[in-house]
């Protein structure tokens, strides 16, 4: 929704100079172990453009050893150009028994042809005797000897401690030994890893630094887990003992509680700490777009709390803290939303004063001056939200009440009537199909469309009978679908309160319907979001008579 002009500064006074802090990110192949992550070669690439665009240092594609999809990925990945961001492939140190030349693993690596490469290795003694089960010699020689065996064969080698703090913690004067085995090797950054994600901020500081004296002028890195939900501080941490590379996905994607979420590691270090990353604040206005671009093609719902990034994050609800950052935003917020390429909202509910609506719809209807519409708005919402409406994030719902109550709406299309039925077979297979015959401009267009249920029905129907008059609906699809009773004393009579997500590609909006049966909640909802996206696109623009035969005659 649309607010007051921000009077924080868009761009962060100037520190003194810092290192510059190397991003790499590694969503493509971490960020793939999180439960609900299965991503196409496709996809793959689709992300590295977007990552290369948004200005990381390095891209890990994958684990070429380990699955033929990685390998496919850096099969195509050579025959892409990146601008800046460099390739990197990722594995393991070489068997106990093998040569490093011998070894499949680091021969898969050789092969990906990747700029850059990057292993693992035990850093934790425990882990070299039980996990790998050699003695703690030979691992350190296994260490060596594959980093050495890939800095040959590659232009840049990276080396990722696994364990390490726990490591430290345990037997600090071997896991130090892993470190020199990899530098003596030719790594060019000895990184860190929080592998359990169980050590808390002070002693990622602590112990960094102690690295850092030791390894002089070494590259040192930092690859934080975030089980004890602590990553991001201790990424920031890590920096602020002399480490000058940072290794994390987009969104925190990754295995059990995930890795740290580098885009609040790259707004603070850009922004708290006056570190340089990136291409500067050009690229932090892409964070929130690379943020739910990620989320689209994970097939996943944004995280409307996450830092900076997520809808919420600079979302007011509070009337006296509406009131505040209509005069300097200051008051509530900690940077410019702008800066990380995010928008300020104000929330509507029953609970909202008077300048929450202002600060929403003030300028564009005129609240100010006709405190009459303002006060029937405000009446028409506690009403709404009587019945069970809940409007405070279903901005796209709002916005359209707002139009209906002032009499400023003009519905694109006529609706004549809508059915959604469902079959089952004598083997239990169900086929759900929908029917919509609506009306726009005097043409009457009926269609109908099977769907993975009614509302999924209903939804296909709707916009196929629509799309020919309004092509743009080709692009809108559903993220998210909720049904929440809101008098549940009265059972299966209740009303059921339905919200729904719709999205573009590029933006998403969330829409309302409520009533007792299910199916009609929904239809509203539905209607609400094409309406919506409509206002976004043509405005009060209608399609006249003459326009729609001639798209029938085309049809």
């Amino acid at each position: 929704m649309s607010t007051a002009k921000s009077k924080t500064s868009k761009v962060p006074p100037a520190a003194d100079k810092r290192a510059r802090v190397e991003i790499f990110d590694t969503t493509l192949r971490d960020g793939t172990q999180s439960e609900h992550i299965a991503y196409s070669l496709d996809d793959k690439i689709a992300i590295a453009h977007e990552l290369d665009r948004l200005g990381v240092d390095y891209i890990e594609g994958g684990w070429p050893g380990s699955n033929p999809k990685d390998m496919g990925f850096f099969d195509r990945a050579r025959h892409e150009k990146f601008h800046h961001a460099r390739v990197v492939a990722f594995g393991s140190t070489r068997h106990a028994k093998n040569k490093p030349a011998d070894d499949p693993n680091l021969r898969a690596l050789v092969d990906a042809k990747t700029p850059v490469l990057i292993i693992f290795g035990k850093t934790w003694d425990f882990h070299g005797t039980d996990a790998l089960r050699v003695s703690l010699d030979d691992n350190l020689e296994m260490i060596r000897s594959s980093v050495k065996y890939l800095s040959e064969h590659t232009g840049e080698m990276l080396y990722d401690a696994e364990h390490f703090f726990d490591g430290y913690k345990h037997n600090p004067d071997y896991a130090f030994k892993s470190l020199e085995a990899a530098h003596e090797g030719g790594a060019k950054c000895l990184i860190l890893c929080d592998t359990n994600g169980g050590t808390l901020p002070e002693e990622v500081f602590k112990i960094a630094g102690e690295v850092k004296k030791r390894f002089g002028g070494a590259r040192i890195g930092i690859h934080p887990h975030n089980d004890s939900g602590v990553a991001v501080a201790n990424a920031l941490a890590a920096v602020q003992a002399g480490a000058t590379h940072v290794q994390g996905t987009i969104n925190g994607f990754g295995e059990r509680c995930g890795n740290v979420d580098l885009l609040p590691v790259i707004a603070n270090l850009q922004l708290k700490l006056g570190h340089d990353c990136l291409n500067g604040a050009e690229s932090l206005r892409k964070l929130t777009e690379i943020s739910r671009f990620v989320y689209e093609i994970g097939n996943l719902p944004p995280r409307d709390n996450q830092p900076y990034v997520g809808r919420s994050a600079f979302a007011h609800k509070g009337g006296i803290h509406v009131s505040a950052v209509n005069r300097n935003t200051k008051t509530y917020e900690h940077v410019d939303p702008e800066v990380v390429g995010n928008s300020r909202r104000v929330l509507i509910s029953e609970l909202s004063g008077r300048s929450n609506l202002v600060a929403t719809h003030g300028e564009r209807y005129g609240l100010k001056e006709k405190p009459q519409d303002l006060k029937k708005i405000l009446d028409r919402l506690m009403e709404l939200e009587n019945q069970g409406y809940v409007f405070e994030a279903a901005d796209a719902s709002f916005e359209l009440l707002v139009r209906k109550t002032l009499q400023r709406h003009q519905p694109f299309f006529k609706l004549h009537g809508f059915r959604a039925s469902t079959t089952v077979d004598d083997e239990g297979t169900s086929t759900t199909e929908a029917t919509v015959k609506i009306e726009v401009g005097g043409q009457v267009e009926h269609t109908a469309k099977e769907g993975n249920g009614p509302v999924n029905a209903l939804d296909g129907a709707l916009r196929k009978a629509l799309e020919k008059f309004y092509p743009e609906l080709k692009d809108v699809h559903l993220t998210d679908y909720k049904v929440r009773v809101t008098n549940s004393k009265d059972a299966t009579a209740a009303k059921v309160l339905v919200t729904i997500v719709s999205g573009d590609g590029k933006d998403r909006w969330t829409t309302v319907g409520v009533s007792e049966n299910v199916i009609d909640a929904s239809w509203h909802a539905l209607v609400d979001s094409v309406e919506y996206k409509l206002y976004q696109t043509r405005g009060d623009e209608r399609p006249s008579r003459k326009s729609e035969r001639v798209a029938a005659v085309k049809a």
